[in-house]
């Protein structure tokens, strides 16, 4: 009887298991569907879009916090408030300075620039002097491998012929600076092959914030002007309105 009593029980623990694995089975595709329904919304614009306007909306909303506290905390609070908005004014402050730096130094580069410009475009040859490059230690060559990197170039030149100035050196800056070569496109390859330089004109002091860029190209198929200028419009100053989210000089608008 004992036995029979423990093969019922031993069968009906059998069932349970089976069935707390049906239920995790169950739970399991569950939420497989709800992994794959959350990357299928994940990559809609439109609910991407929907969220983020939710989300926007959101800032700023009162938490419950501040009306919660006593009287004369929020007192102390607003004190505070104050002080960072003083703070974001000195950080505006700061800015303008190094606006005033990068135009002083922008002046005493523009010389260096210039030369690499005609260097570049093939209007000046550089003296042997200033071709001169010392290897750092850690990339030093042998004099036997100098000689024969020497020689190698040397037939290069000579199945060549002679190239002027550096062939589509903006071309290769472009594609080999991430930030640029994640902008450019396919069809902006022949254009940038003849792009000569790139120019930075920052505000005069006592204008608003500002700079311009000047691409200047040499004679093409592609457009008749040589030079190409796109100006940004920046906001060095906190905005009155909502002075705790100022992190620094913003681009508002630009031309060009």
């Amino acid at each position: 009887m004992a036995d029979l009593d423990n093969k019922e029980q031993a069968e009906l623990d059998q069932a349970d298991m089976e069935d707390v694995e049906e239920v995790e089975e169950e739970e399991t595709g569950e939420d497989s569907k709800a992994r794959q329904l959350t990357v299928q919304m994940m990559q809609n614009p439109q609910i991407l879009a929907a969220l983020q306007e939710r989300l926007d909306g959101l800032v700023g909303s009162p938490s419950g916090y501040m009306e919660s506290l006593p009287r004369v905390v929020k007192r102390r609070v607003n004190a505070l408030k104050n002080l960072q908005v003083k703070c974001a004014h000195i950080e505006a402050k700061f800015y303008e300075e190094v606006h005033e730096l990068e135009r002083k130094y922008a002046a005493l580069y523009q010389p260096l620039y210039d030369k690499r410009s005609d260097i570049i475009k093939a209007a000046y040859e550089p003296t042997e002097e200033e071709c001169e490059w010392k290897q750092p230690e850690d990339e030093e060559l042998s004099s036997e491998l100098k000689d024969k990197v020497k020689v190698e170039e040397e037939k290069k030149d000579e199945e060549k012929e002679d190239p002027k100035g550096i062939p589509e050196f903006w071309l290769t800056v472009f594609k080999n600076v991430d930030l640029l070569s994640e902008m450019l496109q396919e069809h902006d390859e022949p254009i940038l092959k003849h792009l000569q330089d790139i120019k930075v004109k920052f505000s005069d002091a006592g204008q608003p914030m500002s700079f311009t860029l000047e691409f200047h190209f040499e004679q093409n198929d592609f457009f008749s002007n040589t030079v190409l200028t796109k100006t940004y419009k920046m906001r060095s100053k906190p905005d009155e309105s909502d002075p705790f989210s100022f992190d620094g000089p913003e681009i508002m608008g630009c031309t060009g």
